[in-house]
Order: C-alpha cells, then structure tokens, then sequence
C-alpha cells in the first residue's frame, strides 16, 4: 500500500504522542514537523526549541519553523509540490488560512481535547474540570477557517476522576489524542467511509486561555463546589490563591468542615484555617504562603503572630 504523506503541526510536549505515533506508524510517510520558533526559557533564558522540534531533531524528520506559517510561501509551494496527503494539527498555536487548509489532497485534521461543540479554544481541559464534568474526550476535527468549527470526524470519550487535576487529566489526554489518532488512520488506511459530522452549533461553549488571575479564590461568592473544582482544574498552572494578611496565599487543598461561618468569613479552629463558602465552611489544608515553602494550615498558623485576615477581594 502506498505511505500516506504526512505533515504534522504541533508545538508543546503535549504534541508528541501523535508525533511519536505519526513517525512510527508503518504506512504513514511523515514529510515534515512544522512549529514554532525557538524560545528563551530558563534561568539563564538560553534558547529553547518546541518539544516536538526536539523530538524531530532527535529522531532526524525534516522540519520548520515558523511565527507564522501563512506567510512561507516558498515553503508552502515545496509542500504542493510533494503532494502532501494529509496535515495533522495539534496545540500548534496559529490559525491555519484557507490556502493552507486546502494543500493536503485528504484534508487538514485538528485533534482537540474536548467532545466538540463543547469547550472550544485554548483551555478545554482545564474548563471540564471547572465546571465539574464527569466526561470528556478528544475530538479529530476537519479544520474550517472558524476556530474548531469542522466537521468531526473521529472521537473518544473517556471519564474524569472525581479528584482528577488538571495536570493528571492532561497526561491522559496526551495519550488518548494518540489513540484516537491511530483509530482515524486505520479508517483512512481500510478506505472506511469517514462520515462527517456537523456540530451543532447551538451547543457551542468556549474555553478561552487563562490567565494567572483566574485564579483568585473569591469565598464570598463561590461554594464549595466552586473552589473544589478551581483548585483540581487550575493545577499545576495558573494555580489557585486567596490573600492572608495581604499576602498572596495559594491554596493546594481544602476539605469540608462542619464549623458555621458566613461567606467569607474567618475562623481558627483547633489551630486548622477555615472559611466560610456560599454553602458551608471550607478548611483550607494545604497552603503556601508568599516567600515561604508549602505547608498545612497548622503550621502556617504556628509560624504567625499577627491578626488572621483573609482577603475576599483582589
């Protein structure tokens, strides 16, 4: 059987799986990786390549990098040239313009990490958890100029932990987009007639980039619920926090507690911090404070002198 030539989008190490899968897989012919530029990180703020560049570098696949691929004309015209079958396109961070879209002979495919119409845009992992889902999956998409708007064409859905961090459910992610993309192959591969699945656009929600002040722990507006769920979604990053004596506080863990406190309000009990939520108190368990290292709450109490103020507002 003739290879299908492949080229791959991606950008995180979120990305590899399905470059790894791409690269390995007995009829796919991968032609190039595409991503971003280099990047300073780091304390000594070197150059970094995009992990996928760096597995490409490792593994000797041809690649480019670009800020904008819409712009690379002469490359896009060596992409035509070579008759491209099929672009796959995941967490690559640029909109890909129609030109682009209508290189590949099969089609440009975007692999996203929700069941579209749901959570379309940046965050999706994180916006399930936030809103207490009990599912969640990957979608391959046919890409339309409109941000993850086409017409799907392969899923998989799979549960979400009760106690699932959004770091925890971006690893298995990472891996489920890889078998999904394995399943959307073989369709291709057994000449499957791959149905096209419109969404629906009156189920559409978003799921826009966070930024580090969503998030702030507001107690007087938000239940337990809230805070639970903020907390396991927003970890690793950007991380959740309240202030202690104006100090930013960030918060690890909590649990319910049985002691009644109005919304916002603070308490020691049993030398334990504890506030009050929309629907009952919360001890705050796990906590770090600013300039110090992680603790629990009863030691950071045993290390502080000063009136207890927990800052409801930023």
């Amino acid at each position: 059987m003739k290879k299908i030539k492949s080229v791959f989008f991606g950008t995180p190490d979120f990305s590899v799986p399905c470059l790894e899968l791409l690269h390995n897989h007995p009829n796919i012919d991968l032609q190039y990786v595409i991503s971003m530029p280099d990047r300073k990180a780091g304390r000594g703020m070197e150059l970094k390549s995009p992990a996928v560049i760096e597995y490409a570098k490792k593994n000797k696949i041809p690649f480019f990098q670009t800020e904008n691929i819409n712009q690379e004309e002469a490359f896009l015209e060596k992409l035509k040239k070579n008759d491209i079958d099929l672009f796959i396109v995941l967490a690559f961070a640029q909109f890909l313009k129609q030109p682009v879209l209508d290189l590949p002979q099969l089609g440009c495919f975007n692999i996203h990490t929700s069941l579209l119409p749901k959570y379309r845009g940046a965050a999706p992992i994180q916006y399930a958890l936030l809103n207490g889902d009990s599912t969640t999956g990957v979608s391959i998409q046919k890409m339309v100029k409109k941000m993850d708007a086409g017409d799907i064409v392969h899923f998989q859905e799979i549960n979400i932990a009760k106690n699932e961090t959004g770091g925890q459910l971006y690893t298995r992610l990472k891996f489920t987009a890889a078998l999904a993309l394995n399943d959307f192959i073989s369709k291709i591969i057994n000449n499957k007639n791959i149905q096209l699945q419109k969404q629906n656009e009156t189920h559409v929600s978003f799921a826009p980039a966070l930024k580090k002040t969503d998030g702030f722990l507001d107690f007087e507006k938000m239940s337990y619920e809230d805070i639970f769920n903020k907390i396991r979604a927003l970890d690793p990053w950007p991380g959740t926090y309240c202030y202690l004596n104006k100090k930013r506080l960030k918060v690890f863990a909590i649990e319910k507690s049985h002691t009644k406190l109005q919304a916002g309000q603070v308490t020691i009990q049993n030398n334990m911090l504890e506030v009050g939520t929309t629907n009952g108190a919360i001890r705050l368990h796990s906590l770090q404070l600013e300039g110090k290292k992680p603790c629990s709450d009863i030691e950071l109490l045993n290390g502080l002198r000063d009136k207890i103020t927990i800052n409801s507002k930023e």
